[in-house]
């Protein structure tokens, strides 16, 4: 059997910690920021989790990076 590709666009914008668990950045922290607040602004400034239902497909696109 070969080998499973990882897909490199999701391994690029995500990380997986020893346990598991799939960190990503927040959307909308990119440009037009002058239009946002401070507190907003702020709040995109923390790494999130990548949500329940999207972990199974994240998982199956990047075969080699899940602890084992």
């Amino acid at each position: 059997m070969g080998k499973l590709k990882t897909k490199k666009a999701l391994a690029k914008r995500v990380r997986v910690t020893k346990r598991g668990k799939i960190l990503r950045r927040k959307a909308g922290k990119s440009h037009l920021l002058s239009g946002k607040s401070k507190k907003r602004k702020r709040r995109l400034r923390k790494i999130d989790s990548v949500k329940r239902g999207y972990t199974k497909m994240v998982k199956r696109a990047l075969p080699y990076s899940i602890p084992v």
